[in-house]
């Protein structure tokens, strides 16, 4: 049927918010050397925040926060909840390992949906979720982080926070919300504690070098601000699980620009990875038509 099909506007929402997010870890690394993780996660935050907040103003919208306490919830999942714990992840945690645990997230969302909302996962989907698992497990070598177990938790807590805040975007009655508004505010609430967070925890002054600061620039808008904005704009249009499972394209771009730019490599069997979890969209996508 017409209605079951892949809206292909939100399929390129997808592979951009691939990119750009792929490509935000290689530079939160560089970032993170120069700032702790929680003042480049606050400072990172506030700024898409004001950004995506001065694009609703120069549109003419509302500056009224919609649905304030859904939208609340939203960026303490969303923003908060996911950015905290993968700060607090990358302290004694590699960056590279961290950010695949933290892309369990459509694992969790797929189950949320499920368990939450009601989508039923069809055949297919559940062998997608069998092989893109796999293949993450290939990337990730298959547990062990530099770092601690507690690191391992906080990483794997932050995709199930992101995938909360998913599922909450999803009950959300977002037919007469508008996207940039509500992306702007839930930015801006789950920034609140994060900066409560930097200022409580003592950390290093920033070293404002030329590469913090274009790593935070990068971060502020292309990194976070853009994608976010796609990101609520695909779960308006495609089911919560879908559109979770569709975010496994963003590690495996996360693995190629870190080797282009930083030298990491990838090893034979994370090759073998990457390519379970594309051929797990391919599998998702053929579901989805069904």
């Amino acid at each position: 049927m017409a209605d079951s099909r892949i809206p292909k506007l939100a399929v390129l929402a997808l592979v951009a918010i691939a990119l750009l997010w792929g490509y935000s870890w290689t530079q939160m690394k560089i970032g993170v050397q120069y700032s702790s993780p929680f003042v480049f996660a606050a400072l990172r935050n506030v700024g898409s925040g004001l950004i995506l907040l001065c694009a609703v103003m120069l549109r003419g919208h509302s500056l009224k926060p919609p649905q304030v306490p859904s939208t609340f919830l939203l960026g303490l999942l969303q923003t908060a909840g996911f950015s905290g714990f993968a700060a607090w992840a990358l302290v004694s945690g590699g960056a590279g390992k961290t950010a695949i645990l933290v892309y369990t997230m459509p694992f969790w969302t797929l189950l949320l949906a499920w368990y939450i909302l009601g989508e039923r996962i069809k055949g297919l989907q559940w062998i997608a979720i069998a092989i893109a698992f796999s293949g993450l497990l290939l990337i990730l070598d298959p547990f062990p982080l530099q770092g601690t177990l507690i690191s391992g938790i906080f990483a794997v807590l932050a995709g199930l926070s992101w995938a909360g805040g998913a599922v909450t975007a999803k009950k959300m009655n977002l037919a007469n919300v508008n996207l940039l508004s509500l992306t702007a505010w839930q930015v801006l609430f789950g920034a609140v504690p994060l900066i409560a967070i930097a200022l409580l925890v003592p950390a290093p002054p920033i070293q404002w070098n030329s590469a913090f600061i274009s790593s935070l620039a990068y971060n502020v808008l292309l990194g976070n601000a853009i994608p976010m904005f796609l990101w609520m704009y695909v779960l308006s249009q495609l089911p919560a699980g879908l559109s979770g499972l569709g975010m496994l394209m963003t590690p495996v771009m996360g693995v190629a620009f870190a080797a282009l730019q930083l030298g990491e490599y990838p090893q034979p069997h994370e090759w073998v990875g990457m390519g379970c979890v594309l051929g797990a969209l391919v599998l998702t996508s053929i579901a989805n038509r069904k």
